[in-house]
């Protein structure tokens, strides 16, 4: 079998679910790629966020793309995925008035964007999750789920690294490398040899989430992006089996993820100038322990088990946390040849881990059409690797079994 040319070295700096679907996708594409993470894999957002398998409820209000695209990502990742999905659906609860006047709208919101949202009797809820508050006023059932975050990706990282894509954990990039005004590759530090060296590369692709600026900065470019941590709070035990929501505007403290035998409330927002020296206020463990138990009163008595931040890239710039809120959850994928002058640099901020494979299309997207070649997307009908192949060369040729859509 003759050997397939490659269309070019695409390094990506980012080791979180992003970076890993890019990764992937750019191999399917007939790209040689190699990935380079300063920590472990998903040692950043990827690896902190609660988990929530969103389908797209939470944002069909505000805006029916986001969550019809939330939607369509939730079904391809039942396909290709399964292993680290829990199908576990959700829970939109009513706690006042002013929640049961909201209902309406949201379902006739999420019913226009394709999440099949129905309403269930307070008696019903209740048997469904005995552990809710009895003084609910309303129940709205919605397709939401629970992602294992650490999984997730892997399935990606697995079926790339067979693909024959390069992973380098431990290795920070520490300089843009330009030739003539283009990006032509990365200087990195090794952390465990201790010794720096350059990676050429045909473009470069940040995929570092709210780290984005400090990489764009590195090759001179000032970058709208705003990291924006947000506190979680998890107790020792599994008081939910579906995934609990208030059913109002986002908000603070207002959802309760289950994640294998713990529960998850999350999250707060503020706004950092360093997602690296971020740490969790005491006043915010006090205030999502009372937000929780407003939903599941047994919250406020089960067992602390951790509290701990993640750090958004929310696509864009604001002066304030209120301004933050108003920014879109959506992605971005910015190609700084035509913002900056800067060709062969492209960064890719906002989003959510449900969307990871649909970040990593619309990114290689761009990346093909910059090289001049068509190559349509795959990676929403191929299935993974199993995550057990990343460490066990000896499953390398296993498949994650194939899950149903909804």
């Amino acid at each position: 079998m003759a050997v397939r040319k490659s269309h070019g070295h695409v390094v990506i700096i980012g080791g979180g679910g992003t970076g890993a679907a890019i990764l992937h996708d750019l191999l399917l594409r007939g790209f040689t790629a190699t990935l380079v993470e300063r920590g472990e894999l998903t040692s950043g957002t990827t690896g902190r966020h609660h988990g929530q398998l969103h389908s797209g409820a939470r944002y069909a209000v505000g805006d029916r793309e986001i969550a019809r695209e939330c939607m369509d990502e939730v079904r391809i990742l039942q396909r290709i995925a399964p292993e680290a999905i829990e199908m576990n659906w959700g829970l939109f609860v009513a706690l006042n008035e002013e929640d049961n006047a909201f209902a309406p709208e949201f379902i006739a919101a999420c019913q226009e964007s394709g999440i099949p949202a129905t309403e269930v009797p307070v008696a019903q809820a209740l048997q469904m999750e005995p552990q809710l508050n009895p003084a609910i006023l309303r129940a709205v059932k919605v397709p939401d789920g629970t992602i294992d975050a650490w999984r997730l990706p892997l399935h990606f990282f697995a079926t790339a690294r067979a693909n024959g894509g390069m992973i380098k954990t431990f290795t920070e990039v520490v300089g843009v490398i330009r030739t003539a005004g283009r990006v032509t590759g990365v200087r990195v530090l090794d952390h465990a040899a201790q010794n720096e060296y350059d990676i050429a590369a045909d473009l470069v692709v940040s995929a570092t989430g709210a780290w984005a600026g400090q990489i764009a900065a590195l090759a001179g470019i000032a970058l709208p992006v705003t990291p924006a941590p947000g506190t979680m709070v998890a107790v020792k035990k599994r008081l939910n089996n579906m995934v609990i929501s208030q059913l109002h505007p986002a908000g603070d403290g207002d959802i309760v993820v289950p994640q294998r035998g713990l529960s998850i409330i999350g999250s707060t927002q503020w706004q950092t100038d360093d997602p690296d020296t971020v740490e969790v206020p005491a006043e915010d463990i006090t205030y999502l322990t009372a937000r929780a138990a407003q939903l599941i009163p047994a919250f406020a008595s089960t067992p602390f088990h951790a509290a701990w931040t993640a750090c958004r890239p929310l696509a864009g710039s604001s002066g304030s946390v209120e301004d933050g809120r108003k920014l879109s959850r959506d992605f971005l994928a910015i190609d700084h040849g035509t913002t900056d002058n800067t060709p062969g640099l492209i960064s890719i901020i906002g989003g959510k881990a449900t969307v990871l494979r649909a970040m990593g299309e619309q990114t290689v997207d761009m990346i093909c059409h910059l090289f001049g070649i068509s190559e349509g997307c795959v990676t929403a009908t191929t299935p993974l690797m199993s995550h057990r192949g990343y460490y066990n060369p000896a499953l390398a040729g296993e498949r994650a079994p194939t899950g149903g859509a909804l």
